[in-house]
């Protein structure tokens, strides 16, 4: 099995954000994580286009956006022209989500569906021909070093049953409060793709700490 880490930006150390973004390029690390949020969605507002634009300028690994906000569809073209690889909408936040997941996909960029904790996923069943990838959240989005929600590993046993009767190649990925004491669970119920940002960036060697993610 191939894991995928993707370190979250949100919890670098913005007073040194091209160092932190040098390290992620010279880890083992596969994607840099971006949280954008309006404080609309959620309660918190974080990178807007300047910085998004400034970490597209020196990241080397593809940039996975993660939008907790409203009317995502108003902007999948300029995360496009500022570096976006892969963009996630939230379900909660689309009231017509295949039309959003087919503009995602026009304009060259990976598509995938984010569900918050309390969302089950056969909301999913209808869409599943059509994105990329699924993104659980194991917090409640909004903030960084939240407490992982143990119900995380049901769900994901849920996911995969339900991917295993339609579209395989469907990526799973999980985000929220993971440290090296869930990667090893989470990796074997299913997940292809874990996000860590505390447990990354507050570790006293962050480069070492993603190479045990790797190797877990």
């Amino acid at each position: 099995m191939n894991k995928l880490i993707a370190p979250s930006l949100l919890a670098a150390d913005f007073g040194r954000l091209k160092e932190e973004i040098e390290m992620i390029n010279a880890s083992e690390a596969d994607w840099i994580h971006i949280d954008v949020m309006d404080g609309l969605f959620v309660p918190n507002i974080s990178f807007g286009f300047p910085i998004l634009k400034y970490i597209n300028k020196y990241a080397k690994k593809p940039l996975d956006v993660h939008l907790m906000i409203v009317q995502p569809e108003k902007y999948f073209e300029r995360f496009k022209e500022f570096g976006a690889n892969i963009l996630t909408i939230h379900y909660e936040a689309c009231t017509h989500l295949h039309r959003y997941v087919h503009a995602i996909k026009d304009l060259g960029m990976k598509a995938g569906v984010v569900l918050n904790p309390h969302t089950p996923v056969h909301v999913l069943e209808n869409i599943l021909d059509d994105i990329d990838l699924v993104l659980l959240m194991s917090v409640n989005p909004g903030f960084g070093g939240q407490k992982f929600i143990e119900n995380t590993y049901l769900k994901l046993a849920n996911l995969k049953k339900l991917l295993s009767q339609g579209n395989g190649k469907i990526k799973i990925e999980v985000d929220g409060g993971i440290d090296l004491t869930h990667a090893r669970k989470l990796f074997l119920s299913g997940a292809d793709i874990l996000v860590a940002g505390n447990s990354i960036f507050s570790s006293e060697n962050p480069l070492e700490t993603i190479s045990f993610f790797k190797r877990i």
